[in-house]
């Protein structure tokens, strides 16, 4: 499975065996004078009768680059607003904003927290009428306690979740919350398969301003997933059909990439439910997708069979459904791509790589017919970042994060499987001294940039619960052929089995993502890694002699144009990175962060860890 049920996430071992968890925020609290981490504490609910319902577009301002180093303890001061997404314009050079947003994280600076979103947020509108949110855990009151508090009683809430056993205590839990909260509703979804979970992370929220807006998420509706590392990729606010939607399917099936084509997926995806999401899924056949920029890539439980498929023509679930979509993505050429997969869960892959190596490799290689390029068609170069324990005892929660991360290396299976895993493991935050890290640095290439700087995602004391997989065009990092964000770890359950003999796959849980690439915005654009802000910036020093060279090319005649010629805009778009970059690999004697193993180093609030669900 790809996160252990709830009722594995064990309380922590203390030093002193009677603390509560309460006396731990205390002891968070007088520890280097960090602030205790209360989730209700740092809450500042405006009400919506004395404020704007939209606010002003509020301009960034340069901040200064935050170095977090070893010493550095958490600190909470709230985040920087988050702004309405703007396109700035500068050189002849557009600069658009990372599609897919970190998180806000309870327990950094504001500097660490610019350009991210808190799950208030995503939920906080007063305008909401309907709230449909799809996770896998949920602490209902945490939800409620993010909605505006003038219409906190009145928004339907639908929780859609997958804990189909009575006695599970995330449906308990929903259950009893919604005998408090008579706007709140509980939605089981069919579990057809035994060892798939309802993994989905989305919010869809319907508007009284006749609009709608689809968030997709990594994290989960509890509390501390939000001291997490995550992101959320958010629709635009979605108007109303100007023309009546017709039920019968287009005559010209929409293109990947397009906002049609989104729309026709998700219906699709909610489908997959029954009769139980009817109501929505009516409601959204009534909007206009068309500003929509991405692709939607989902896994659904079931079978499907690849013969009887038309990938043109209907919605494929889990690595088929990324293939397909990868298909349509052109890769750049002249530099050997590297993918780097970023996951908070590696589940029993199997003792031999053939899935990984010969089924979900291969997926992440594919790329679009018109990528002719010998280099373009090449092996792309495959990292895997994970943490290791100290990256999870430096993080904000300590080892309170651990119990979200899973990777088992502990029996024999597990010991094989870490075998072929070790030379794609990179760290999550590799800083355990400045002294070692260059050094280190050092010994991965000879590129001056790489070898002098570390580009900083501000996250290395945010333990990783987001799911990134993104294909870099060149081996130095600096620009980016396709992002993906998804609720998807590295599991078959998530992603399917490979094809069997009857050409069938396997997919045992509910998925959700989105992929967007540079050719979404149009022609002459550079997609490039963003750090600590979502606008990229003008003078990068990675490229900007390719930039002046771009723009050099790019010259065209222009009958309109001052004095008879004009450059065309190069547009540049970030993705908001939650990783430092250069990658460090793991040495030697590093293995990555496991559950199941007992840890008696005391993290930075002097707990040590018991492991759980071992012998």
């Amino acid at each position: 499975m790809d996160e252990e049920p709830q009722a594995k996430r064990r309380k922590l071992h203390f030093v002193d065996q009677n603390e509560s968890r309460t006396a731990i925020h205390s002891m968070l609290d007088a520890n280097n004078g960090a602030t205790m981490l209360n989730s209700s504490a740092n809450v500042s609910t405006a009400s919506s009768l004395t404020r704007p319902i939209t606010p002003p577009i509020i301009r960034r301002s340069k901040q200064a680059s935050i170095d977090l180093t070893e010493g550095d303890i958490p600190s909470t001061s709230g985040s920087v607003a988050p702004d309405l997404l703007e396109e700035y314009t500068h050189s002849g050079i557009k600069l658009i904003p990372s599609p897919i947003h970190l998180t806000k994280v309870e327990g950094l600076s504001s500097a660490l927290n610019i350009d991210t979103f808190s799950l208030q947020d995503i939920v906080g509108d007063p305008l909401i009428r309907e709230c449909w949110v799809f996770n896998y855990l949920f602490d209902v009151e945490f939800l409620v306690s993010k909605l505006d508090e003038d219409v906190r009683d009145k928004v339907q809430v639908k929780i859609v979740h997958g804990s189909w056993k009575r006695e599970d205590s995330n449906r308990l839990g929903i259950e009893e919350a919604t005998t408090r909260h008579k706007n709140v509703q509980s939605i089981t979804a069919y579990m057809p398969e035994a060892f798939g979970t309802h993994h989905s992370k989305m919010i869809i929220n319907i508007r009284h301003d006749d609009s709608a807006q689809i968030n997709i998420l990594t994290a989960n509706i509890v509390s501390g997933d939000w001291r997490m590392c995550q992101a959320v990729w958010r629709s635009p606010l979605l108007p109303l059909n100007k023309i009546a939607s017709k039920s019968s399917p287009p005559s010209v099936f929409p293109k990947v990439g397009t906002g049609a084509r989104f729309k026709f997926d998700i219906i699709a995806y909610l489908d997959q439910y029954g009769n139980k999401l009817k109501n929505l899924t009516v409601q959204l056949k009534e909007y206009d997708f068309s500003g929509i920029l991405g692709a939607l890539v989902a896994s659904t439980p079931g079978r499907q069979n690849l013969r009887g498929t038309n990938p043109q023509q209907e919605t494929l679930w889990g690595w088929p459904g990324l293939k397909n979509v990868l298909r349509s993505v052109p890769t750049s050429s002249g530099q050997r791509s590297h993918v780097v997969i970023q996951v908070s869960s590696v589940a029993s892959l199997g003792s031999g790589n053939s899935w990984l190596r010969e089924t979900f490799q291969e997926t992440l290689a594919s790329t679009s017919i018109s990528s002719t390029s010998t280099l373009s068609q090449a092996k792309p170069k495959f990292s895997l970042v994970f943490p290791i324990a100290d990256s999870i005892r430096r993080s904000v929660d300590g080892y309170g994060s651990g119990g979200s991360i899973h990777m088992k290396t502990q029996t024999p299976q597990g010991m094989k499987q870490l075998e072929y895993l070790r030379p794609l493991l990179c760290h999550w935050s590799g800083d355990h001294s400045e002294k070692e890290l260059s050094a280190r640095l050092s010994e991965i290439s000879t590129d001056p940039l790489t070898t002098t700087s570390t580009r900083e995602a501000g996250r290395k004391r945010a333990a990783p619960h987001i799911k990134t997989y993104i294909r870099f065009t060149d081996e130095s990092m600096t620009r980016i052929d396709w992002a993906m964000m998804t609720s998807a770890n590295l599991s078959t359950q998530a992603w399917g089995a490979k094809e069997n003999a009857a050409h069938e796959v396997r997919v045992c849980s509910y998925e959700i993502g989105v992929i967007v690439w540079p050719g979404l915005w149009g022609n002459d654009v550079e997609m490039v890694p963003v750090f600590g802000k979502d606008i990229p910036d003008v003078e990068m020093a990675a490229d900007v002699d390719r930039v002046d060279d771009y723009r050099q090319n790019s010259l065209i005649a222009s009958a309109e144009g001052s004095r008879g010629e004009n450059t065309k805009t190069v547009k540049k778009i970030g993705v908001r990175m939650p990783y430092d970059l250069p990658l460090v690999p793991y040495k030697e004697d590093e293995t990555p962060w496991c559950t199941t193993m007992p840890d008696n180093v005391p993290d930075w609030m002097g707990r040590t860890w018991p492991g759980f669900g071992a012998g």
